[in-house]
């Protein structure tokens, strides 16, 4: 049944669009619309889809970036704290007055806390604890380590490596505690029968003190809230990550989650969840950087892991961040959706546009044919009569409606003198036949050619008078068929139809126009005010401005306007602005100044764009314009610049650019307040 009404709405359509004008050119008007632009969108959304995944890997990475720089902060910041302590006059004074256990275990009790560690032991220059902050009892023999040995070397270390429980319970029995962590089954997790983890990942340093000494220290960082919500912290304060997305930062032990603000559940932590398989083969076993999406406990998230390596060189454990994926996906359909709505909307309103314009077109046409059939029928005082519009369809009824009053004038004087020159002839006819009837036959054969001469130069007559306004319709056919072009194919019926009616009239068409193909146009010029098209760009790049911290400063004081093709000059802008924010990864101060500047004896007004950033090479500085030249290694086309110098010069104008001694970069573009364009 379905079928059926398809076939009949197809059937019904066919029909229509073989049978109207109307149909016909609304068709040609839609079809390219109904097809160029969905495939415009298609391709634009897949194009879009790709680079805005990119885009979302490209902050994921740089989060990553900043956590690693913390955590490198921190174990820098622990072995520094160690060594400190082990450097200070406080500890050598107090070796050097001989003190018993228990005062040196006072000491690194009390010192513990405010280096901020969770163990401190002081080992004798044979290797064996002389005193500890909990733990292991004086002359003990630490497990050997990387750490211990080079700073019985003279050297101090710091490296995160893996303790096993019972080197745990030898250094603080509470730290086993702390550091088991039992196992939850976690989906897409690569299958193991262990149940905890017992293990705990330490930063421990060690450093060389008075009378070769050596003090050791080490953080614990399984469950160590306080360093993952602090990575969180940094890399996604609050409000840096748009559209409700939420951050997050995570430790593991090999594959184990053992400090992280992921949750679980509501308030509860993922803590002894772990990482999925295909993440834990490319990070652990093949040392590589993850920069993708990731199925992270429970929601997918655009994630960044990388490998932690201990003091043997090998991958310990991994560093994690990133943040939740639904929101962007959800802003990149709803995006998608909106444009899917406009293109129905631009289809619905050219729909429109289209049925009227081809009334327009079609009415005339319709109405010419009507009136060509009513005079085939005998009825030749129909006429087309007056055409709405000042167009060429008009023209062309006004002179069909001229050429059928011309016509029918001069078919009553043809028939009029017809009847009178019949007349003549018979009157002479009968004078000839009285006088001699001998000559009849002759003086039939001379009315016959006398006849047949009026009739001659009556018909030449007619032929010049009906000539000039036959004319005109043929050449207003002519400017139809060569205006529509190939749209006039629908019509061809009906302009055929028009030439069967001049030619059943036994006319020649002798003129026809020519046009001219129109001129291509370009973009325009026209006085621009260089402080609005400033804040005209700032607005075009808010959304770089939210990646860093940036503050703008504005000087705005040009007073006349210079003229360029404002998109041109917008487009130089952004370019150098985007350039200036890329410059302060960091954060730093973007300022923006214009003014009034005579160049040469030229007046003229200028925009400057600087940025605070590390500034720009003399050597740089030589080749910024070059084509396919740039700073950025892996990144942007160098096209930037060299676009934006041509553009600028177009106009008369000019680029300059100053990297000062106290760093930054000034950007200057100056435009002459009227401009002439080359090129």
């Amino acid at each position: 049944m379905y079928d059926g009404i398809v076939s009949s709405l197809i059937a019904a359509f066919r029909e229509r669009f073989h049978g109207s004008l109307r149909v016909k050119l609304v068709a040609l008007a839609l079809l390219p619309l109904l097809v160029a632009v969905p495939m415009v969108i298609g391709i634009l959304a897949s194009w879009g889809a790709v680079y805005f995944d990119r885009l979302l890997i490209t902050k994921v990475r740089s989060d990553l970036a900043v956590a690693h720089g913390y955590f490198d902060q921190v174990k820098e910041g622990v072995g520094r704290r160690v060594e400190s302590l082990a450097a200070s006059e406080r500890l050598a004074r107090r070796l050097r007055e001989r003190p018993t256990t228990a005062a040196l275990t006072d000491l690194l009790r009390e010192t513990q806390q405010q280096l901020r560690v969770d163990f401190l032991i002081l080992l004798d220059a044979q290797g064996r604890v002389r005193a500890a902050s909990a733990g292991p009892a004086p002359g003990h023999v630490l497990a050997e380590s990387k750490v211990v040995r080079r700073a019985f070397a003279g050297h101090a270390d710091t490296e995160v490596d893996i303790f096993s429980a019972v080197e745990l319970a030898m250094i603080d029995p509470q730290l086993v505690e702390k550091a088991r962590t039992p196992l939850i089954a976690t989906k897409n997790a690569l299958p193991t029968p262990r149940t905890e983890e017992t293990r705990g990942m330490v930063i421990h340093a060690g450093a060389p003190a008075a009378g070769g000494h050596v003090l050791v220290g080490g953080l614990l960082l399984n469950k160590n809230l306080d360093f993952v919500d602090r990575i969180n912290d940094i890399v996604y304060p609050e409000g840096s990550l748009p559209l409700g997305s939420a951050g997050t930062a995570t430790l593991f032990l090999d594959d184990v989650r053992v400090a992280t603000n992921v949750r679980l559940f509501e308030g509860e932590r993922a803590i002894g969840t772990r990482v999925s398989a295909s993440v834990r083969h490319t990070v652990l076993e093949e040392g590589k950087t993850w920069l993708d999406r990731a199925f992270v406990v429970k929601d997918w998230y655009v994630s960044a892991y990388e490998p932690i390596i201990d003091s043997r060189g090998e991958r310990a454990g991994m560093l994690y961040v990133g943040f939740l994926e639904a929101p962007f996906q959800q802003a990149r359909q709803v995006a998608l959706a909106l444009v899917v709505v406009l293109f129905v909307l631009a289809v619905a309103g050219a729909a429109f546009v289209s049925l009227r314009l081809a009334r327009h077109v079609s009415q005339p046409v319709e109405r010419m044919h009507g009136t060509m059939s009513a005079i085939e029928a005998g009825q030749i005082e129909t006429r087309v009569g007056a055409v709405a519009g000042e167009d060429e369809l008009a023209e062309l009824a006004a002179h069909f409606d001229r050429l059928l009053d011309r016509l029918a004038a001069q078919t009553d004087a043809l028939q009029r003198w017809g009847s009178e020159l019949d007349g003549k002839v018979a009157e002479r006819t009968r004078e000839l036949a009285a006088a001699n009837d001998s000559l009849r036959s002759a003086q039939q054969r001379l009315v016959m050619s006398e006849k047949l001469a009026a009739i001659g130069q009556l018909a030449a007559g007619v032929a010049h008078e009906i000539n000039n306004p036959v004319a005109v319709i043929q050449g207003n056919l002519d400017v139809l068929r060569e205006t529509l072009g190939p749209a006039a194919e629908p019509a061809m019926a009906e302009i055929r139809l028009i030439q069967d009616q001049v030619f059943r009239i036994r006319l020649i068409v002798t003129k026809l126009l020519q046009f001219a193909r129109p001129a291509e146009y370009v973009g325009f010029m026209e006085p621009v005010r260089l402080d609005q098209v400033v804040q005209d760009s700032l607005v075009l790049v808010a959304h770089q401005m939210k990646k860093t911290s940036v503050a703008v400063m504005q000087e705005l004081r040009a007073t006349r306007p210079v003229t360029v093709n404002r998109n041109e000059l917008q487009q130089v802008l952004i370019n150098l602005m985007v350039n200036a924010l890329q410059a302060m990864p960091d954060g730093g101060t973007l300022a923006l100044a214009t003014g009034d500047r005579e160049v040469d004896g030229v007046a003229g007004g200028f925009v400057a764009v600087a940025d605070s950033g590390r500034g720009i090479s003399a050597e740089d500085r030589a080749r910024l314009f070059d084509p396919f030249f740039t700073t950025k290694a892996g990144e942007g086309t160098g096209l930037g610049l060299w676009v934006s110098l041509g553009l600028v010069q177009r106009y008369g104008g000019r680029i300059d650019v100053d990297s000062p001694a106290t760093g930054g970069s000034v950007f200057s573009v100056w435009l002459p307040n009227e401009s002439t364009p080359t090129g």
